[in-house]
């Protein structure tokens, strides 16, 4: 027996040290290089994995499975496939031959199913000893001319059986049908496109090699689903074509029709590739079912052989346009496709543009036909060799016979053959097995006509081989005639979205006051409609409001700005101006719920108007300060809020009972003013408030009695000059200098800015102004009055101030704002008494029914 020490000293030698990582490592390479090359990814040249070019392999040239045979069990193909040159699982084999055979998943299917290959539900199919296939027509051009040498070969997995390394095919297969896979470390997914167009463009890159991915683009208009539906915007397909790389917006194709009750309804017709309609109708359903989605009282799907039809019937009050909107956002009836262009070239992994894709499949086909042309050739010399050899036994007939005759066997007979008449071994042996009908005339004639023939197609097909020009020709006619058998119509229709335009170029950049009633209503009116009138005059009708609602904000901005809406609960939305919608001075304006999605108990409270949401350096040395009701304050970066989102964010955070009031943009160094509803204010510097993150409370602006409110906040920026303009709810107002306020520390109760009477009422706004500013003042009746700042007079901070506006009886002021002043006013009406603060009306005032 040996011992433990001998077994060790005996392994000593045959032990091998190594690194386990580097071990690790090169077995994952290996292991990831094969699922790369041998299993998830495309061959640019024929659009196929390696299961799929098995399987047609197989079905063509092992079983003869061509379009005019009949079908055989799918058992049987996959076994075959199994058995000779796919050794893995037959579900695989199985799921992947079904695939080539549905129309809904293949722009041009492969194979002919017989049987239940699936459904567009998701449905899966038979078992393979149910189903049968063959190959379609279509597929009799990807295995064309395979026999006559244009590919390279291997040997299959256990070596009997030779394979090919690719498929000779006419279609540009890849492009036509797309491709899906997911390797290790890389995915693709590639949209098919229409045959039809893609061979216009593999012409057109025949004809100009030098052709560029946007030339292409007017050949190859983009995407061609199976399923049909409507691309929706171009700027993602246009990415797609030219670098490998895009997003694709799918939407399903709707109608709107009528029931014979006279509801709307929405009719589904098609929808987008790859989206299973089962799912996405249970998905619709249950939506409706929790109330996410409103207007819809009841989804049936009534398709059938002959084609999809998924009908939704709205209620009766529903709108189609507002509903289908909601189902585009929030179901698959709008999804994308995410194209990502790579295949193996050479072996390798690339990602493709459109032009790259085209330019590999022609490499390919000239290949092809180069190697085609070569295999014909030295056939047709063969088949000439052997004719003229058939051709001298003819004339020589007689003499031929009596050599055979007189030889011992068949190889003597050769023989003397060749050293008679000089032939080769292959004439010779074609003399001897030569049948006595060769000796007839007309068997003489066929010979000759033959010859001919053999002659003047080598040297065509030499020609061909000498001319690079000639051989691009073939192939573009060959293309030319797959478009003419195969080419079909587009099924995805393109439509370009309005996103996709710059609405700016289509509205100037004019000032447009954008108002918004108590009850939610809002418009934008050129800011020219409004015209001035002097300090005390009654107002002209701004809004034809109903009678329990009032006009509540009033907001300046130009056309091409983009504004942010605080709302009360602190939620903050993106607009551009333009996309609110205009309205006359006299107009109610539109739901702000249908503008922007905010809650229905929330209120818009504030706006901040800026140029540019896309400068870097701009949204990060700007800040904005949102104020509470309770004297909370918050400072956040602009930065926080440069990325819009449709359905809004958080900016505040809002304690119960408390609401946001005001927000403004600053520079960082502004002074902050905030006043309260009982006549005080506070003035601090910017600079002593933190900035802090958009999700957060803020800290404490002013202390303020249990009944008082803050009713509003400014900002004064430095040199600025800009007076602080203060307006009570009874229609008192006036200017004070900044400086009148002293600076004093955050979070105090501040001091007096306007005396409070029962004459005045209460503070209900606080502005900052300059000469260069008018007064917009709209009262809860809806009448508007516009008053240059400039003749308000400056007060000290603890009067009363003038009466800026005259109030019928039970009217009160509903909303202020400073806005720029009019470029060129109107006639101004002056009032008498207007110097000392009479409360007469001005001469010649609108009235109120105006």
């Amino acid at each position: 027996m040996l011992t433990e020490e001998e077994k060790n000293a005996g392994l000593v030698g045959r032990i091998i040290p190594i690194n386990i990582e580097e071990q690790m490592k090169s077995a994952y390479i290996d292991y990831s290089m094969s699922v790369i090359v041998s299993r998830a990814l495309p061959d640019v040249r024929d659009g196929m994995k390696p299961v799929h070019r098995r399987i047609l392999y197989d079905m063509s040239a092992e079983l003869n499975l061509y379009s005019d045979k009949p079908t055989r069990k799918s058992a049987r193909i996959v076994g075959d496939v199994l058995g000779k040159f796919h050794p893995h699982g037959d579900s695989s084999v199985y799921d992947a031959m079904v695939r080539l055979a549905q129309d809904w998943s293949m722009r041009y299917p492969l194979v002919d199913g017989q049987g239940n290959f699936g459904s567009m539900d998701g449905d899966s199919p038979a078992a393979m000893r149910y189903t049968e296939a063959r190959m379609k027509k279509i597929t009799d051009e990807v295995m064309a001319d395979i026999d006559k040498e244009t590919v390279d070969w291997t040997l299959n997995f256990d070596d009997t059986i030779p394979e090919p390394t690719v498929l000779p095919t006419k279609i540009p297969l890849l492009i036509v049908n797309g491709a899906s896979g997911i390797a290790v470390g890389m995915a693709t997914n590639m949209a098919p496109h229409n045959l039809s167009e893609v061979v216009d463009a593999c012409c057109a890159y025949i004809d100009n090699p030098e052709i560029t991915g946007e030339e292409l683009l007017q050949y190859v208009k983009g995407p061609d689903f199976p399923t049909g539906g409507i691309i929706y915007g171009y700027e993602g397909v246009k990415e797609a074509m030219l670098t490998g790389r895009g997003r694709v917006m799918m939407r399903a194709k709707t109608e709107i029709e009528h029931t014979p009750s006279g509801r709307e309804c929405i009719v589904i017709t098609e929808i987008p590739y790859m989206i299973n309609k089962a799912e996405m109708i249970k998905k619709i359903a249950d939506m409706i079912n929790d109330k996410k989605i409103e207007g819809i009282s009841y989804i049936n799907d009534e398709s059938d052989r002959n084609g999809l039809r998924i009908i939704i019937i709205l209620k009766q009050d529903a709108v189609a346009s507002v509903v289908l909107n909601t189902l585009f956002k929030n179901t698959p009836l709008q999804t994308s496709f995410a194209v990502n262009n790579i295949a193996l070239v050479n072996g390798r992994p690339e990602l493709l543009s459109m032009r790259d894709l085209i330019r590999h499949f022609i490499d390919h086909r000239h290949d092809v036909v180069v190697r085609r042309t070569r295999y014909d050739k030295r056939k047709a010399e063969e088949r000439l060799h052997i004719v003229l050899g058939l051709l001298i036994a003819q004339d020589n007939i007689d003499e031929i016979v009596h050599i055979i005759r007189a030889s011992q066997t068949p190889d003597a007979a050769k023989q003397t053959l060749i050293e008679r008449f000089e032939l080769s071994d292959i004439q010779a042996s074609a003399i001897i097995e030569m049948r006595l009908r060769a000796l007839t005339g007309l068997e003489r004639g066929k010979l000759i006509a033959e010859r001919d023939e053999l002659m003047k197609l080598i040297e065509h097909l030499t020609e061909i081989l000498e001319n690079v020009s000639l051989q691009m020709q073939v192939i573009k006619d060959e293309l030319l005639e797959i478009k003419e058998k195969y080419g079909d119509e587009r099924r995805s229709e393109i439509v370009y979205a309005s996103e996709e335009f710059n609405p700016e170029d289509f509205y100037a950049d004019d000032d447009m006051v954008i108002t918004i009633s108590h009850m939610g209503y809002i418009k934008r009116t050129p800011l020219a409609e409004y015209r001035t009138q002097n300090r005390g005059g009654v107002g002209a009708k701004g809004s034809a409001t109903r009678d329990e609602d009032f006009i509540e904000h009033i907001y300046v901005a130009s056309m091409h700005n983009t504004m942010l809406f605080f709302t009360e609960k602190g939620r903050c939305f993106w607009l551009k101006v333009y996309e609110i919608p205009e309205g006359a001075r006299s107009s109610k304006g539109r739901a702000i719920q249908n503008v922007i999605q905010i809650e229905p108990d929330d209120k818009v409270r504030a706006y901040i108007n800026v140029k540019s949401l896309a400068d870097a350096e701009y949204v990060n040395s700007n800040f904005i300060i949102m104020c509470t009701k309770d004297g909370t304050i918050k400072k956040t970066r602009l930065e926080a809020y440069s990325r819009p989102r449709q359905n809004g964010v958080n900016a505040i955070v809002i304690r119960e009972g408390d609401q946001l009031i005001e927000a403004k943009l600053t520079s960082g160094n502004a002074e902050v003013m905030i006043a309260a509803r009982e006549g005080k204010a506070i003035r601090f510097n910017e600079s002593t408030v933190r900035p802090i993150g958009r999700v957060g409370a803020g800290v404490r602006g002013i202390s303020i009695e249990e009944n008082d409110e803050v009713v509003g906040m400014i900002c004064v920026e430095p040199d600025s000059k800009q007076d602080v303009l203060v307006l009570s709810e009874n229609g008192y107002g006036k200017r004070t200098d900044l400086d009148e306020y002293r600076i004093t520390n955050r979070g105090g109760k501040g001091v007096k800015t306007i005396n409070i009477t029962e004459k005045t009422g209460k503070l209900i706004s606080i502005q900052a102004v300059t000469d260069e500013n008018d007064l917009m003042i709209i009262n809860r009746s809806g009448l508007t009055i516009r008053t240059a700042v400039e003749q308000i007079r400056l007060a000290g901070r603890a009067t009363q101030g003038v009466r800026i506006i005259n109030l019928r009886e039970g009217d009160a002021i509903a909303s202020v704002m400073a806005v720029p002043a009019a470029g060129d006013e109107e006639e101004v009406q002056t009032a008498e008494g207007a110097e000392n603060g009479a409360e007469t009306p001005a001469t010649d005032a609108p009235s109120a029914e105006e």
